[in-house]
């Protein structure tokens, strides 16, 4: 693509029972199977909870942007993203569902619905899972 604004690589090695790593190093991380899908739990992380704090990172930076534009202070905020293993494990036919919770303290409840749709259509993780993956918004109420 030519209007690309940023490029990072990560690399596997081992899969869900491995390692993973950027080119740059800032991210290692040693890789375990969750015993839902057939592993054995182990210390590692793995890609469902690297995919929702990336998800979540990325949405929470988007709603500051959205909030800011609107002149709503988002300052005490919080951005909760919940991503699921959905499907058959048995017949291979696995898929994602996403879950993101914003708590946005002194935000009434309309406006904070509001800028959650707002963050939605503008943030990159949420245009990549659009029509792909079910993505339900929720306001955390006080």
């Amino acid at each position: 693509m030519s209007d690309t604004i940023y490029t990072t690589t990560a690399t596997s090695w081992g899969g869900r029972d491995g390692k993973v790593a950027t080119e740059d190093g800032r991210l290692t991380a040693e890789l375990s199977m969750p015993k839902a899908l057939g592993g054995n739990d182990g210390p590692g992380t793995n890609p469902e909870q690297l995919f929702a704090a990336g998800y979540a990172a990325c949405f929470h930076s988007g709603l500051r942007l959205v909030a800011g534009a609107k002149k709503i202070d988002v300052r005490d905020s919080a951005v909760s993203v919940t991503v699921s293993m959905v499907g058959s494990l048995a017949e291979g036919k696995l898929g994602l569902a996403a879950r993101i919770e914003a708590q946005l303290p002194g935000v009434d409840l309309e406006a904070a619905r509001d800028l959650l749709e707002a963050t939605h259509q503008v943030c990159p993780y949420s245009h990549a899972t659009r029509g792909n993956i079910p993505v339900d918004l929720i306001v955390v109420e006080d």
